[in-house]
């Protein structure tokens, strides 16, 4: 991952500092090695967004046509070796939750009524595993509380907070302070100011082993309920638990304010064209091809798999935009395939899944395309699937043994596939263009 490409500020200003959505990447094959212990997220989504300035709290407010706090959602459920995942949400929005949960396929999710603070919200939702005789809701060994409006978590730190909170009991994310912190007197003149250096802003997530955060909040006050708002405190002053801190990286910040949505959906939108998982055929120039593609792509992660392997699924559920390399005049059983398997896993609910089909000609024999039956056939197949949010392309490129003609044949197609992967462009489905 090129993390140092980050910058160091508040504001991740380059998608590639987001942690790929690999469901079944090495990161989570690490974590389920790692992890052998069960692990649950409490998210509090009881808030009413006064700052955000909408009528609609910021967690349900849409981002590409999807509500922030499925986002959220997402990146804890995309990982295996957690299992539930708590929503706390005020009791006048938990139909309009339940039907979010539903709408957008979210199966570890239970949702409960908030209280009429933060501490009181998360505290209900820990009692929801209190209950051991709901087998939804087993009870945890690990317990991630998170914000329900911090949709870019990364991987990584969500396993570092989960095993230093089984080690230590308590653990949390810092980032160090961007503005300095001064006190003011009472009339409204400076008293003095803290050494930027020395201090931490304290984020989310933090982890704790569920019986000492359950048993903190048996022990808080009221006051504690009414006015506190880190769990780390309670965890420390009331158990005896010091946190282990943990840095996180710059993409962890929260949607705030009203331009906070811009940029989220900005993100979300360059995210979705960085990524991308070639396939292809068992002939040697089809694989050549494929890995010549994987060099010149610049994306954050391309996978190169064959069309033979066993485990395309988990390939197929990890990304949005695909490469399907075949020699020219193979029929279409592959992409039916790819097209059926999205429609089991519901993969094209959310966004247009673009396949690209490479034909790779090898008889340098050129034919009127528009005329053939193999053109007819692909735009049907493009204009049956596009109405399940399937986008089909075809480039057709002629292989070439000299080297700088296939290298500027290869050059075009790589332009060609990222503009048609990027741009989405609906209204060239079913052409078949040429490199």
């Amino acid at each position: 991952m090129q993390q140092e490409r980050c910058s160091s500020s508040d504001r991740p200003l380059d998608p590639r500092c987001m942690l790929a959505r690999d469901a079944e990447g090495s990161e989570d094959r690490f974590g389920r090695a790692a992890v052998d212990f069960p692990v649950a997220v409490v998210l509090p989504a009881g808030g009413s967004g006064e700052r955000m300035g909408l009528p609609t709290p910021k967690q349900f407010c849409t981002i590409l046509n999807r509500p922030l706090i499925s986002y959220t959602i997402q990146a804890f459920e995309r990982l295996s070796w957690i299992g539930t995942v708590v929503v706390v949400v005020a009791k006048e929005n938990h139909d309009l939750m339940l039907n979010i949960v539903q709408k957008f396929n979210h199966t570890k999710v239970k949702v409960v009524h908030g209280g009429t603070t933060r501490h009181r919200s998360i505290f209900n939702g820990l009692q929801a595993f209190s209950n051991t005789t709901d087998s939804l809701t087993p009870k945890p060994k690990v317990v991630i509380i998170h914000d329900a409006v911090r949709p870019f978590v990364e991987e990584d730190l969500l396993l570092k907070i989960t095993l230093a909170a089984k080690e230590q009991g308590a653990s949390g994310t810092i980032r160090p302070l961007v503005s300095t912190v001064i006190a003011t007197t009472s009339e409204g003149y400076l008293d003095h100011s803290l050494e930027r250096a020395k201090y931490r802003a304290s984020e989310m997530p933090q982890g704790f082993l569920y019986d000492i955060i359950f048993q903190a909040y048996q022990r808080c006050s009221e006051f504690d309920f009414e006015f506190g708002t880190e769990c780390l405190h309670l965890a420390l002053q009331y158990c005896s638990t010091n946190a282990k801190l943990i840095e996180g990286p710059p993409t962890l910040w929260k949607v705030t304010y009203k331009r906070d949505l811009a940029a989220a959906e900005a993100i979300i939108k360059e995210t979705l064209s960085m990524s991308a998982c070639i396939i292809a055929g068992s002939e040697a120039e089809a694989v050549e091809l494929a890995k010549t593609l994987q060099k010149n792509l610049n994306m954050i992660e391309t996978d190169v798999i064959s069309c033979a392997k066993e485990s395309n699924t988990e390939y197929l559920s990890k990304t949005q935009n695909f490469i399907y390399i075949s020699m020219s005049g193979s029929n279409f059983s592959g992409v039916l395939e790819m097209v059926k398997c999205f429609k089991d896993l519901g993969h094209a609910r959310l966004y247009p899944v673009v396949i690209v089909w490479v034909q790779l000609n090898m008889t340098k024999q050129s034919v009127d395309s528009q005329k053939t039956d193999e053109l007819t056939a692909f735009m049907g197949l493009a204009s049956e699937v596009i109405q399940g949010n399937v986008l089909l392309y075809g480039i057709e490129i002629d292989h070439s043994k000299v080297p700088e003609q296939w290298e500027r044949s290869v050059e075009r197609l790589t332009q060609m596939t990222v503009a048609l992967i990027r741009e989405r462009n609906a209204a060239l489905t079913g052409q078949l263009l040429h490199a």
